[in-house]
């Protein structure tokens, strides 16, 4: 059985559960409960039931303030050493204190990875915001970690298009590793393309089912992507055990299926 690494999920907060532009995302889990709060043993029980071994926990920041402060995450990651690992948001309204936050959050906590939801501040990755941001990944060794695709939430999709913004990222910064989570679709093809174009470039399928991938991503999967393609949930949203119903379909062989479910992001993010 390979090591299973959830490469996006959350442990929410009462005030991220709570909050009003995720109430569109019910329509898309309705039929599965979700308490008001959950707690760090749940997290890990869904954990324990899907097999996974290790999640990456993302804290987030919006314009309107810390929905999941990066010292909230760490707390979990301390209660769960080995088991829940730690991925920083930042303040992208003020850079400077988003580099020094990023870098405390790396340096002190033992965070992996930078995270920012472009859709969340409706700032596309190529603002002039997040590059300070991309510099300090590169100098820390973290990936950088974003959302492509259409989204939940009933915000503008625009900026997760993978064309032109994150191949124009990897342009301008080709040494900062890219983790695009949620597939991309309905521009799955260009966010193959932009994989395979740059080397540092990957995707991880946070928020989908295993029933749900795209047959060209699957292809990809199969073929040259074997090790660009990371597996995700986006817990609470979609519980691991859920998200991996129907995986022997997918008719991977043993070495792609590990590389998916757990190898290729444990390289991506030194875990």
């Amino acid at each position: 059985m390979p090591r299973i690494v959830d490469a996006w999920m959350q442990h929410p907060t009462p005030r991220h559960s709570a909050d009003p532009m995720f109430a569109s995302l019910r329509r898309w889990t309705a039929k599965t409960a979700r308490p008001e709060l959950i707690t760090p043993e749940m997290t890990v029980a869904a954990m324990d039931q899907g097999n996974v071994a290790v999640s990456l926990a993302s804290a987030w920041c919006a314009p309107h303030g810390w929905m999941i402060t990066n010292d909230e995450v760490a707390a979990v990651a301390a209660a769960y050493p080995g088991r829940i690992v730690g991925v920083a948001s930042a303040d992208l309204a003020r850079p400077m204190e988003a580099v020094r936050e990023l870098r405390r959050a790396v340096r002190q906590l033992g965070f992996k990875a930078l995270r920012i939801v472009p859709w969340l501040w409706n700032l596309p990755p190529t603002d002039r915001r997040y590059y300070p941001l991309f510099a300090e990944c590169i100098e820390l060794g973290v990936p950088f970690c974003t959302q492509v695709g259409h989204t939940g939430p009933l915000r503008p999709s625009e900026t997760g298009r993978p064309i032109p913004y994150i191949d124009e990222v990897a342009l301008d910064f080709p040494e900062l590793v890219i983790v695009a989570g949620h597939i991309g679709y309905p521009w799955t093809q260009e966010m193959i393309a932009v994989a395979t174009k740059h080397e540092n470039v990957f995707i991880d399928t946070s928020a989908y089912t295993v029933r749900r991938y795209p047959p060209e991503l699957v292809h990809y999967m199969k073929t040259n992507g074997r090790r660009k393609v990371l597996f995700g949930t986006n817990y609470p949203m979609i519980a691991p055990a859920k998200a991996l119903e129907g995986l022997d379909g997918l008719g991977l062989d043993l070495e792609t299926r590990d590389l998916f479910l757990g190898g290729n992001a444990e390289r991506i993010f030194r875990l």
